[in-house]
């Protein structure tokens, strides 16, 4: 098990005077039996005059705030320490060919949401074809996931500029290049239209430095993965993006059918601002 310290803080600035701002997301990790939550919390300035924790379908925690105090800019920082260790599935079950991981509706209700076709994540029969390349009749489900993500991370090449947040899968597809978000959603498409559960996954990767070189701070990032079902209830996590399982470098934050589900902040602003920046920094702190 790991023990990390995460910081993500979120800066926005504006051209004009903002009167309110209403702000809502997933900064706190999940406590998961791989997963333990030691300390978290949510610092906004200018001070919030309401802020408070839900929890969202998917047993997310959703931190909301209200701002009412006339700002040009708005700070929100999650602190949290976390220790990890590598998500475990059921073996046996993995190893079994992938046929018999499909979801029934009487069965298996809880898996049944995340087979369908959501927001981000439409199911094409391109997305299909690409997917049975690796899901050949009768393959294992863990070494079919695994071929799957290996052809994306050696196709695919990773491009900043290449898609933008509202991406769709056809479009990664078409580009072969995206970021960690379109791979995951990617692989989600491919696993769903096989009729597998799949979930995207939302959380951060603690980088290493080279050998001898020391951690550069806030140069880690949030980052996205897919988790497909397991007939039992476990789920398998991998990362497409690096072209492996998920381990104790991977703390999650939430997961949903796809990113519309588990941003880290969204909200509502009243202003007469024209324009606004964007400024995101996240450290992910070995203990």
């Amino acid at each position: 098990m790991t023990t990390y310290r995460v910081r993500h803080q979120t800066t926005y600035t504006y051209s004009a005077e903002v009167s309110a701002s209403y702000g809502r997301g997933h900064l706190r990790p999940r406590d998961l039996p791989w997963q333990r939550l030691v300390e978290h919390s949510l610092t906004v300035d200018p001070l919030p005059t309401d802020v408070g924790e839900e929890q969202d379908a998917y047993g997310n925690p959703d931190t909301y705030f209200h701002v009412t105090t006339d700002h040009r800019r708005l700070q929100v920082t999650g602190s949290s320490v976390v220790e990890v260790e590598r998500p475990a599935w059921d073996a046996d079950a993995a190893t079994r060919p992938w046929e018999e991981a499909v979801p029934t509706r009487r069965r298996d209700i809880e898996a049944m949401d995340f087979v369908l076709a959501s927001p981000r994540v439409d199911l094409s029969e391109d997305t299909h074809a690409y997917a049975a390349v690796s899901f050949t009749p009768g393959r294992p489900l863990i070494e079919a996931v695994e071929d799957l993500s290996q052809r994306i991370h050696r196709e695919f090449r990773y491009d900043k500029g290449a898609t933008t947040v509202s991406s769709r899968v056809g479009d990664v597809l078409s580009a072969r290049a995206g970021v960690c978000q379109d791979f995951a959603h990617l692989t989600v498409a491919c696993l769903r239209t096989l009729g597998l559960a799949a979930r995207y996954v939302s959380g951060y990767l603690a980088t290493r430095p080279p050998p001898g070189r020391p951690r550069v701070v806030g140069a880690d990032a949030s980052h996205a993965w897919a988790a497909v079902w397991v007939p039992g209830g476990t789920w398998v996590h991998v990362d497409p993006t690096n072209d492996q399982f998920a381990n104790d470098r991977y703390c999650t934050l939430a997961w949903g059918r796809d990113y519309s589900d588990v941003p880290p902040i969204r909200g509502v602003i009243f202003t007469d601002a024209r324009e606004s920046t964007l400024e995101v920094s996240v450290d992910v702190a070995p203990l």
